[in-house]
């Protein structure tokens, strides 16, 4: 579907929705906001994630503004709530997230829409949520409306939604050239083009701390979701067990909706960890971060593993070759056959088992660009100028 056609789609539902809208909107003058607000952030949820994690992140730029956070989404383990805790959350899942009552959905949108209609110069943001295109065609013109994206995943749906939108953050140039490809082929006029915006994310740049490990340590980290091909981890796992090569892996998430643990007992399994101390643990105990996705954007971990000065071992998709370089600050896999993923990731990881001083120089080169690109200072500032806050200390 092209922009124009999507467009169209989208004025056609909005005809169709507008009575459950109008009574939504009538709510939202009777039962305004007990806390007014100019900032609404929309999150999926609280769940363990990189893209949570960078909206509580955004939340932190601008908490002088007191944001409204907006859940939406029915939560897996809530793992990242402690990082809301210190904000005005309104969870809506319960609500909204039910498709035998998809009418509550629609209505809450009306709601959602008058508040933010009711404010002066409001900012709604959205972070990976989908919720947040489901109520940006009901806010006024004059509001500030921003776009988060970590990944391709909402492109098809987003693409109905362009003229709505005041600028498009991306966490990847590579993403950021996608939607550029995308806006040719649609003959967008430059308007558009000029409201797409690159803004890297930001860690916590960590003490340098040496780590000498009896045995290679090779950690997972991230979600049970298909698109990690958490089974090809576990298939190099066993592989360099089989061949009793001295390297041991842990698994942080929820990979037993994958893999199930007791086929791996040479393995360690976490589960979720929603203890930033613990992680920090982790991160320092660890030699390898492995990822063999079959896409990603630039998860989080990977920049905190950078920070900590390990190497990171993945496969070569999406945005993963714009940070990690081959042989100079990490390892990449370019076999694209799950077979041929496994047979490259082991024989890289024996490799770095066979010498410790490419992995340390690796590790030492990917800490010096998470400290030159990862600050959080320049990460509040230029959030803030997108959704046209003045600047304030947000290191």
């Amino acid at each position: 579907m092209n922009y124009q056609q999507a467009k169209l789609k989208r004025r056609i539902e909005m005809v169709g929705i507008m009575p459950l809208i109008v009574l939504g909107r009538l709510y939202g003058y009777l039962f305004p906001l007990k806390t007014p607000t100019g900032i609404f952030l929309f999150s999926p949820s609280a769940d363990i994630g990189g893209a949570i994690k960078v909206n509580a992140d955004i939340a932190g730029c601008i908490s002088d503004r007191k944001p409204l956070i907006i859940l939406s989404k029915k939560p897996k383990n809530s793992g990242h709530s402690e990082l809301f805790k210190n904000y005005l959350i309104l969870d809506l899942h319960k609500k909204i997230d039910n498709k035998l009552f998809h009418f509550v959905n629609i209505f809450y949108r009306g709601v959602l829409a008058t508040w933010i209609n009711r404010t002066e110069n409001p900012v709604v943001f959205g972070g990976e949520s989908l919720y947040f295109y489901k109520v940006i065609p009901h806010v006024k013109k004059s509001a500030r409306v921003v776009e988060l994206c970590h990944l391709p995943t909402w492109f098809p749906y987003s693409i109905g939604f362009i003229d709505l939108i005041t600028c498009r953050i991306f966490s990847t140039l590579n993403l950021k050239g996608t939607v550029e490809k995308l806006y040719l082929k649609n003959h967008l006029p430059e308007i558009y083009f000029k409201r797409l915006f690159f803004i890297e994310n930001k860690i916590d740049i960590p003490i340098g701390q040496e780590i000498t490990n009896d045995r290679l340590e090779v950690v997972f980290i991230g979600r049970g979701a298909l698109q990690k091909r958490v089974h090809l981890t576990a298939a190099i796992a066993r592989r360099l067990f089989e061949k009793k090569i001295p390297v041991h892996f842990s698994f942080v998430g929820d990979v037993d909706t994958i893999i199930h643990p007791s086929d791996f007992p040479f393995c360690s399994f976490y589960g979720n960890i929603g203890d930033e101390s613990r992680m920090r643990e982790i991160y320092q105990q660890s030699d390898v971060l492995i990822l063999t996705s079959a896409s990603e954007g630039l998860p989080v971990v990977v920049m905190q593993m950078m920070a900590y000065g390990k190497v990171v071992l993945s496969t070569a998709v999406n945005a993963i070759p714009d940070y990690i370089v081959h042989m100079d600050n990490g390892l990449l896999i370019h076999a694209v056959r799950e077979n041929d993923i496994v047979e490259e990731g082991a024989a890289l990881l024996e490799r770095l088992v066979d010498d410790p001083l490419l992995k340390n120089r690796l590790g030492q080169r990917s800490r010096e660009l998470a400290i030159e690109k990862f600050s959080g200072e320049v990460f509040c500032r230029l959030y803030r100028e997108r959704m046209n806050l003045p600047a304030k200390d947000c290191t």
